[in-house]
């Protein structure tokens, strides 16, 4: 995590100098007059400070009042799932306080490495952490875990709190693990099962498209982002007609585009206008494989005469998605779709 560690006192700045050397990626940020070895000097105000800093930093220790640091990151803040972490401290190094993003951006845990460095108290108020109930939040951001609707996660901590039941449905068993037997959770099969249970809320941890009948107001989605596509295409095939294709082929399945971990294809569709636009629009990591790479591994569909005449790979689809998937197995062989051809594999753990 990228932290900066603002300081506007001289005990501030001592303070700030102890904290950098428990921060590896940490950049202290101390009061011109104050500065010494080590620091950045500034000499603006502390709400200008933070608006040049925002988006360049992971989170923020601000050794000051939290009076000062609420209203200066007020016009900032654009949501929990946005804001970075924001830690204060007093200059005596007493209180480490998170005041923002405590769960998704890091802070309640970025308090509490503060506080054990210099031997303060960390401070932290979010219900669930108070209550020693598990964060349905933490627990997608430990996962890597997308979450459909982020609005839900504060419908389903809130029934954990008022101690109702939760029916979950996860095949990872991750979620049982990560609970530990805290919280009034009862572990389903199905969403049919769950539905005949009462249960006052539901998880449903799943990398298919949510069906139908699910009363998603206290449903909440948790997506292992565990689909890498492979995708060969001919040249200049439109980003629209790749997304079109990979969409329906997905719902042919049932899988959620919100699942997709990356694409993969051959290196000499590394400057392939359409893929690369395709990948950017959805903001999803694109990878390419050498024809060596791709001719090293096996699968099930006969070799293409085309592909190995244009560039040497006996395939691009499905070696691309396999490879990819790093151990995981097909769920698409390969499909020619007009321009595009696609394999769909799921990512080993």
């Amino acid at each position: 995590m990228r932290v900066a560690i603002i300081a506007i006192t001289a005990n501030g700045a001592s303070l700030g100098a102890t904290l950098k050397g428990g921060l590896p990626q940490g950049t202290l940020f101390v009061l011109e007059k104050h500065a010494a070895s080590g620091a950045v000097p500034f000499s603006e105000r502390v709400p200008a400070l933070l608006a040049r800093l925002w988006a360049d930093f992971d989170g923020f220790v601000c050794l000051m009042a939290t009076g000062i640091v609420v209203r200066s990151i007020a016009l900032l803040l654009q949501g929990k799932e946005q804001d970075p972490a924001v830690v204060v401290m007093d200059e005596a190094g007493r209180f480490a306080i998170s005041l923002l993003s405590g769960h998704l951006g890091g802070a309640n845990a970025l308090a509490a490495q503060c506080a054990d460095f210099v031997g303060a108290t960390a401070v932290i108020t979010t219900a669930t952490d108070v209550n020693d109930l598990p964060s349905f939040d933490m627990l997608a951001q430990e996962n890597g875990w997308h979450i459909d609707d982020l609005s839900r996660v504060k419908v389903l901590n809130a029934l954990l709190l008022e101690g109702q039941q939760v029916a979950v449905i996860d095949p990872t068993g991750k979620v049982a693990q990560y609970c530990g037997g805290k919280g009034n959770l009862l572990f389903v099969e199905d969403w049919a099962q769950a539905a005949r249970t009462g249960a006052k809320g539901m998880v449903l941890v799943t990398n298919k498209q949510v069906p139908v009948g699910i009363d998603l107001e206290r449903t909440l989605v948790l997506r292992p982002v565990d689909l890498c596509l492979g995708i060969g295409c001919n040249r200049g095939t439109a980003a629209e007609e790749i997304a079109s294709v990979v969409s329906r082929h997905l719902a042919q399945l049932s899988l959620a585009e919100g699942s997709i971990k990356c694409l993969a294809s051959a290196e000499a569709k590394a400057d392939e206008e359409g893929l690369l636009t395709y990948a950017r629009g959805k903001g999803i990591p694109l990878v390419f494989f050498s024809s060596v790479e791709l001719n090293a591994v096996n699968v099930p569909s006969p070799p293409s005469e085309h592909a190995f005449a244009a560039i040497g790979a006996r395939g691009v689809a499905e070696p691309a998605a396999l490879l990819a998937a790093a151990g995981g197995k097909l769920l698409l062989h390969k499909v020619k779709d007009g321009n595009v051809t696609l394999a769909v594999a799921q990512a080993g753990e």
